[in-house]
């Protein structure tokens, strides 16, 4: 890995243990008031599943549901790099995608993201595909909608990641309501006890 992505890295994860210590000492009222200010990462584990199924699917076009602070467009981005893919990367808040946009320039990676901000439900459309591989993680309550307009815009033998398949527990209604609608949909599809709990599917 380039020394500047490690260094990235490293600032997510010195991010992320200050968050975590101060969400401890938080108020739950205050601390779900404030929930977006954090950067809630997907964690090693999962930035680790992602990255190994990019290096192995080989795909050529990534797609990210939820920038965030950029933390798992790291992952897809660096492993993006690896196989020649790109990653198209959408997010609601620009000062989030503007943070993304920034660590992903510092880590050297510029050239294999693209970023698009705005809600998910209105610019799917305006995104043709194919898709090879696609993570959601954004508003829970987006999930099923998303998963019906990416649906028809994957590639055969595509892959789709959803991440807080069983954290946080609040969560889980949607969670088990896209599990419920991936598999009516068809895909092949497993749910990994991996950070937060994904459901990894593929399209036959």
């Amino acid at each position: 890995m380039d020394v500047r992505a490690q260094q990235v890295f490293v600032e997510y994860a010195a991010r992320a243990a200050e968050e975590a210590r101060l969400m401890q000492h938080l108020p739950y009222a205050e601390g779900m008031a404030r929930l977006d200010e954090f950067l809630l990462p997907v964690g090693e584990d999962t930035g680790t599943l992602m990255s190994l199924l990019v290096r192995s699917a080989r795909p050529r076009t990534i797609l990210e549901l939820g920038t965030s602070y950029g933390y798992s467009t790291l992952y897809l981005a660096e492993a993006a790099q690896a196989v020649g893919a790109r990653v198209k990367t959408l997010e609601l808040a620009q000062s989030k995608s503007n943070y993304a946009r920034d660590a992903i320039e510092r880590a050297g990676l510029a050239s294999y993201v693209e970023f698009h901000v705005g809600h998910a439900l209105e610019l799917l459309p305006t995104l043709s595909g194919p898709f090879d591989f696609v993570l959601i993680d954004l508003w829970k309550d987006l999930y099923v909608p998303c998963l019906e307009l990416v649906i028809p815009r994957l590639a055969p033998a595509a892959f789709v990641l959803a991440d807080n398949m069983i954290y946080p527990e609040q969560a889980r209604p949607d969670a088990n309501a896209y599990r419920r609608r991936v598999r009516e949909l068809g895909l092949d599809s497993v749910l990994l006890p991996i950070g937060s709990g994904v459901e990894l599917s593929r399209k036959p």
